[in-house]
């Protein structure tokens, strides 16, 4: 059994700065990417950030140059770091990994952080 869990939500003021964590425990051989989504009411769910096991990274235009993705291998994490934080990045954020839970390749996802920028 494999889980994501997330953390580092809540509520902060426009400018303001949120750094989120995503923990993977449980059957784990290996993890490929790793990815940071969002979803804001009544919006389809959007690809915010994504690093592959080699570190290679990609962000959506939206949220280049504000918001870092970063993960640590041993500890099975991936993290997003997001500056200048701007009402419109107001979601629901999910991580999400494809790794090897010896059934061979799957996709998983966390249940969620709620994201509120708001003065």
């Amino acid at each position: 059994q494999v889980q994501l869990v997330e953390s580092g939500g809540g509520l902060v003021q426009p400018g303001g700065s949120l750094r989120l964590s995503c923990a993977a425990s449980g059957s784990i051989f290996s993890i490929n990417a790793m990815g940071w989504y969002r979803q804001a009411p009544g919006k389809q769910r959007e690809l915010v950030a994504a690093i592959t096991s080699g570190g290679s990274t990609n962000y959506a235009d939206s949220v280049k140059g504000r918001f870092t993705i970063s993960r640590d291998n041993a500890k099975n994490t991936v993290y997003l770091q997001m500056n200048s934080l701007k009402p419109e990045n107001t979601a629901v954020y999910y991580c999400d990994a494809d790794l090897d839970d010896g059934l061979g390749v799957n996709n998983y996802w966390g249940q969620g952080t709620q994201v509120t920028v708001s003065s």
